[in-house]
């Protein structure tokens, strides 16, 4: 039995919360996280080119799960045009959730919200899969940012490198 399905046992069994089920998955990960409250709970998830922030909320009120990822990144004035060109094009390629890029604190963020009116529960399945694909797509375009911001890259150029690297391995 997956671990996953080991969450969904015990979910039928205790009526578990969206939160709780983020809690067990980063259990079984040995993510760090911190438990703000009943209702939000913060991770660190490491990847391979630096520690993503992940924070989710559940809202009763309409039933979403919302996940943020943030990461720092402090591109220079005169590149912010080309970030920005860069994030429209990388938004272009994420079938779920977007980026965009807070100024004032100077941070990357993935936003993903998980909406869940009508059903009865949320899998662990969906939840696992919305913060390995929120770290994936951070993953696979952090090195594009990085090219747009630092290396001189046009967007366009940025983004060839992002693709090959995602299609160009088997």
């Amino acid at each position: 039995m997956s671990f996953l399905s080991e969450i969904a046992a015990r979910q039928t069994q205790d009526d578990l919360h969206p939160i709780d089920i983020v809690e067990c998955i980063a259990e079984h990960h040995e993510w760090d996280f911190e438990r703000m409250d009943d209702d939000q709970i913060a991770l660190a998830i490491e990847g391979q080119w630096r520690t993503y922030s992940i924070s989710l909320a559940w809202s009763a009120f309409d039933d979403t799960l919302r996940m943020v990822l943030t990461f720092e990144m402090e591109p220079p004035t005169e590149t912010r045009a080309a970030l920005f060109e860069m994030l429209n094009n990388i938004n272009d390629q994420c079938w779920s959730g977007a980026f965009t890029f807070w100024c004032e604190q100077q941070l990357m963020v993935y936003r993903y919200g998980l909406i869940c009116s009508g059903c009865n529960d949320i899998a662990p399945e969906q939840v696992h899969t919305m913060i390995k694909a929120a770290v994936g797509s951070a993953e696979r375009f952090y090195p594009a940012l990085q090219l747009v911001v630092w290396g001189g890259k046009t967007p366009n150029e940025a983004m060839q490198i992002a693709i090959s690297h995602a299609y160009g391995t088997a």
